[in-house]
């Protein structure tokens, strides 16, 4: 049993964002189907790293999910698509507004098809306002977002954030709309439109940035790994590596400093509250440097720890994959795809008690469901499909 398994998505996006939103679907049962252009399909087939020749890039964000081919540029084409809306649940679409308009397949469109359509579009900047029409990628938004300039070093340059937040985020903002909009759907029978934008996704992640702006108006800035409001709490350079320190109240405080073996900065009247600790970082900071190297990462985790104050190593990637607790949680899985062979990719990390999602189908090739869709969906014959594939509507 999954939690979402009764539900079809229809699904038209690709590269990052809708195929994120799209896959944590398919973690819990969604059925998938991934509509793609005959001519490639998903531009990111073509992105590295490869196994041999399909996409590891592809398949890590494209499992559980079944392809087909169909040309939405064709008169048969749009009516084949029409035709597979009105049994299904969700439409999932990430292109520039105004693209599925001039296809004819916009949602006043397809929800007098079905009227209980969820259509879901995540877009660049959404389908309102000026910047509407503006193409947009990840670097993009999280420029004009703000997170970008919030990040980095200290006087250092503007810094993008490691991992493709901006779509990331937009995916999953796009996937709590559609379950939102599914509620509403069991209560009163109507879809409805999730509009997403990448860059309104990026201003309700600023948390305390914004705050903090309003409340003193001066514009915050980068201050490298440590807190605006809580010191301290950044990495510290140890005998072989970083360890990460956040220490929330006054009450750790006391308890840090007795750990380290510095309990004078207790009563020191710069560092003896939260407040004047942030105040002082700097100074703080030159004190705790000459603190760390003294131990190893683990031998220093071992003491914190022990004695319950928030700490923990800096992890590079492969140390991330061997980890014991993302072992135990299940983070990193392993698919058998029928041309790539095995690969691993990250799980699923929302863990639920009677309906767990799963990672059980790797990606597919391009159009390998087409058949297979179209028969169960539409009950259309070998021979319907083969004359459409002649005529380049699949």
């Amino acid at each position: 049993m999954k939690a979402l398994q009764e539900l079809v998505v229809l699904y038209l996006t690709r590269v990052l964002a809708g195929p994120y939103a799209s896959m944590m679907l398919a973690d819990f049962g969604a059925n998938v189907i991934k509509i793609e252009t005959p001519d490639g399909g998903d531009d990111s087939r073509a992105f590295g790293p490869f196994a041999g020749t399909e996409s590891i890039y592809f398949m890590s964000l494209n499992r559980n999910k079944r392809s087909m081919t169909l040309n939405l540029k064709s008169a048969e084409g749009k009516q084949l698509f029409m035709d597979m809306v009105k049994t299904a649940d969700i439409v999932l679409e990430n292109y520039r507004p105004g693209t599925m308009e001039k296809l004819g397949l916009g949602y006043e469109t397809l929800q007098e098809i079905n009227q209980g359509i969820i259509y879901a579009a995540c877009s660049g900047f959404g389908h309102t306002g000026p910047y509407s029409s503006k193409p947009a990628y990840d670097v993009i938004v999280q420029g004009m977002g703000g997170v970008m300039s919030i990040t980095g070093q200290e006087d250092g340059e503007p810094t993008r954030v490691g991992a493709s937040i901006g779509d990331i985020n937009a995916g999953l903002f796009t996937v709590i709309g559609i379950l939102t909009a599914l509620h509403h759907r069991t209560q009163t029978g109507k879809g409805q439109k999730v509009d997403v934008g990448m860059l309104d996704c990026q201003v309700a992640i600023l948390e305390n940035a914004i705050a903090r702006y309003l409340a003193s108006g001066k514009v915050p800035a980068p201050l490298g790994n440590r807190h605006p409001s809580i010191t301290p709490f950044e990495p510290f350079k140890a005998r072989d590596g970083y360890v990460i320190i956040a220490v929330g109240n006054d009450k750790l405080w006391e308890k840090f400093c007795n750990l380290i073996g510095r309990p004078e900065l207790i009563d020191d009247e710069r560092f003896a509250t939260n407040p004047g600790r942030t105040e002082n970082q700097r100074q703080l900071k030159v004190i705790l440097d000459t603190v760390f190297p003294a131990k190893s990462v683990d031998e220093w985790l071992a003491t914190l720890e022990g004695e319950g104050i928030p700490c923990g190593p800096l992890n590079t990637v492969d140390k991330v994959i061997e980890d014991p607790q993302i072992k135990a949680r299940e983070m990193i899985v392993e698919t058998v795809h029928s041309v790539a062979g095995a690969v691993k990719m990250a799980g699923v990390p929302i863990k639920l008690s009677l309906t767990p999602g799963a990672v059980e189908k790797p990606a597919p090739l391009l159009g390998q469901h087409t058949q297979e869709i179209l028969q169960d969906m539409l009950g259309l014959t070998s021979e319907q499909i083969a004359e459409m594939k002649s005529k380049k509507v699949l």
